[in-house]
């Protein structure tokens, strides 16, 4: 019996499996886009489900609220502004309201979602960010700094941003070619990205530089995906030679061999890796498969244990991968993925199945919550935090809806801009062209404001007249 137990690998995650909800409890009639990018095209929170959606003249993408299950309203309406197609989008992890979009337009798009949407397109994002000569194709938040947005685009340059002041803290052009996929490390020090030149980078971002690099850590030319593990280590996926699919765990301190190396099958489709650092666990969704894959990271050898596949029939357009937070402890749910079909979004929960209804400590410790650990000038300055925890026992709690303040001052801060001449009174004033637009738009503000007030007063002097006069 002894000699059972030293060969069978002793791990809760052992049986986990995946269920997909009944039909009702899905999402109808979603034209999911077409767009030829190795993007998830799905982003999830405990609050909404973003899905980038076929749409003529421009970009477009649906935000519904995760109650909304069923089949799609046709007057529900888009998030639009984009004049190009949409290629990412990513909730930020701090408000659960406001979702960061990215473009072949070239821009990045800031917007703040209403939690009751209403019957007219959302048109307006609170800040755009341009500053990309191609098409940007990335766009991920900082996990701990308030604010902190990271781009990349086809320009082969990263731009973190303040998104609160609207303005560009770092800029990086280290990359020779494409960037395929970017990553922070559990505390936001640093970045991982994999490029078309076949190269894994670590990045210090407040540094301006590249810190680690591993050439080829797969050998095929096909694109590679890398993210960061609680411990500091890499996980990545790509191609052999021979076009087989396979992933791999690095240790970025020596980056001359490989912890584990680990091929899977044979098949074009991107393996998109999506991780669990409360369970250590990694899920594998390939674009075009009909499969999940799901393994556990270790300490002890091989390290990346395989534990099991979820299978359905309709291949996969794109995943969406829920934060811990938000999925269901009552049923000792330890992940959810929302899984793109052509036209539906069918959301898949992992389950550890346990006899008892109480709360299961040892499968939820305490979780990343929604309040940011650092402001945007002290992670600027260099300081480091990991995430502020919660505790999972009460489920989901919903934090109280903040509004995300751009601070329009400090944009016309950010960098000198040429000055124009602007007529007034006293004679010709120069004045920056933001602060022009800006005063006009509030002159136009006033004036509106002014007028609502005037009509309110006439509408009450009616009134009043009628009552004093009797003939009311």
């Amino acid at each position: 019996m002894s000699f059972l137990r030293s060969i069978v690998r002793q791990s809760k995650f052992r049986h986990v499996f995946g269920q997909a909800v009944k039909t009702e409890q899905g999402y109808d009639d979603i034209r999911v886009s077409k767009v030829t990018w190795d993007s998830s095209f799905c982003a999830v929170n405990p609050k909404f489900l973003a899905v980038i959606v076929e749409s003529s003249g421009g970009g477009a993408f649906l935000v519904l609220p995760l109650s909304k299950m069923g089949r799609l309203d046709k007057n529900h309406p888009l998030v639009t502004g984009h004049a190009g197609p949409v290629l990412d989008i990513d909730w930020c992890p701090h408000n659960d309201n406001i979702l960061a979009s990215c473009s072949e337009d070239t821009t990045a798009m800031v917007w703040q979602i209403p939690d009751q949407m209403g019957t007219q397109p959302i048109s307006e994002p609170i800040v755009v960010l341009e500053g990309h000569s191609k098409r940007v194709g990335i766009v991920t938040w900082h996990p701990t700094a308030r604010n902190i947005l990271l781009t990349a685009g086809s320009d082969n340059l990263i731009i973190i941003w303040n998104v609160g002041t609207g303005e560009a803290l770092i800029s990086m052009d280290d990359h020779p070619d494409l960037i395929y996929n970017v990553s922070w490390n559990r505390n936001g020090s640093l970045f991982c990205t994999t490029c078309k030149d076949r190269r894994l980078r670590v990045c210090d971002p407040r540094k301006r530089e590249v810190v680690a690099e591993r050439m080829a850590p797969h050998e095929g030319i096909r694109p590679m995906r890398a993210i960061f593990t609680r411990d500091g280590n890499l996980f990545t996926t790509g191609f052999t030679r021979m076009s087989q699919r396979e992933l791999g765990l690095w240790d970025p301190t020596h980056f001359e061999e490989p912890i584990a190396l680990l091929e899977l099958d044979t098949s074009n489709g991107v393996l998109l890796p999506y991780y669990d650092p409360d369970t250590n666990m990694v899920y594998l969704c390939g674009k075009g498969d009909s499969s999940i894959r799901y393994f556990e990271i270790t300490e002890e050898p091989p390290y990346v244990h395989y534990l099991s596949t979820f299978s359905s029939k309709e291949p996969q357009r794109g995943m969406g991968f829920m934060p811990k937070r938000g999925v269901d402890v009552s049923k000792c749910e330890i992940a959810r993925l929302y899984k793109l079909h052509d036209k539906k979004c069918e959301p898949i929960a992992m389950t550890v199945p346990r006899k008892s209804d109480l709360f299961q400590d040892d499968l939820y410790p305490d979780t990343a919550g929604p309040d940011p650990a650092l402001e945007p000038e002290e992670w600027l300055e260099g300081r480091d935090e990991d995430p502020i925890l919660q505790s999972m026992r009460d489920g989901y709690v919903p934090p109280k809806s903040r509004e995300l303040k751009v601070a329009r001052k400090n944009v016309l801060d950010s960098r000198p801009t040429p000055r124009r001449s602007m007529s007034s009174r006293d004679g010709s004033a120069n004045l920056p062209p933001q602060l022009v637009d800006w005063l006009l738009e509030e002159v136009k503000n006033l004036k509106a404001t002014v007028l609502s007030q005037e009509k309110r007063i006439c509408d009450l002097e009616n009134k009043l007249s009628k009552y004093t006069n009797g003939t009311a």
